[in-house]
């Protein structure tokens, strides 16, 4: 996570099968996408536990920058667009997936923009004070973490279902505390904390069983 490759493949380990019990709790296909998000965060884990392992010197500098560049990919790429659709995906009537639908937008956009900046600038890798690195001066912009926040969180909040609204709590306020703590390594520490948030994900699937699929299911 935000300390060492072992820390990254136990929590990797921890996480996959929590992943793998909330995705056994799914009931319609629209629940897929975000009941994912555990086993999604597992396997970013585990992809940084090669990150560290490059870093202290275990693996090649190509695999090294490979293993980074896939964890940017899912971290900043894919994050902001995959997180508010699963949350559209989940909302039980029209009216409020049409609600998600400017976050979605966004999200696209921003995540658009930001794998063309990891395509087009040098990413820079490495460690410090015990956490991972990852800056591209394509993407260390202000307006471009706001446009992320508003997609990955502000979803959740206008959620019909309280424990995605619970989940974005958490989610931001861990954002904000890393942003004032470690700022530096904003984006390995964010997203181990989210993907230890992400248990709220699995227990809301655990505890809603019974009364779901939502009323998605009745007209689909």
């Amino acid at each position: 996570m935000c300390f060492s490759a072992t820390a990254n493949f136990v929590g990797s380990g921890v996480l996959g099968a929590l992943g793998i019990v909330t995705l056994t709790k799914v009931k319609h296909r629209r629940e897929l996408l975000f009941a994912s998000l555990p086993a999604l965060f597992a396997i970013h884990q585990f992809i940084e536990g090669f990150v560290w392992l490059g870093l202290d010197g275990r693996l090649s500098p190509v695999v090294t920058h490979d293993m980074g560049a896939a964890y940017m990919l899912y971290a900043q790429g894919l994050l902001p667009f995959l997180l508010p659709l699963g949350v559209l995906l989940f909302e039980p009537n029209g009216s409020s997936r049409t609600r998600m639908v400017p976050f979605l937008v966004i999200g696209g956009a921003t995540g658009l923009y930001i794998l063309w900046a990891l395509a087009t600038f040098p990413t820079q890798i490495y460690i410090r004070q015990n956490s991972i690195v990852y800056t591209n001066p394509g993407t260390a912009h202000m307006v471009i973490a706001i446009l992320y926040i508003i997609a990955t969180c502000g979803s959740l909040f206008f959620s019909k279902v309280r424990s995605m609204v619970v989940f974005g709590a958490a989610n931001l306020a861990i954002l904000l505390v890393v942003a004032a703590v470690k700022q530096y390594a904003v984006t390995s520490v964010w997203c181990a904390y989210a993907a230890i948030a992400s248990v709220i994900v699995l227990v809301y699937f655990w505890r809603s069983s019974g009364h779901r699929p939502l009323r998605y299911a009745l007209s689909s």
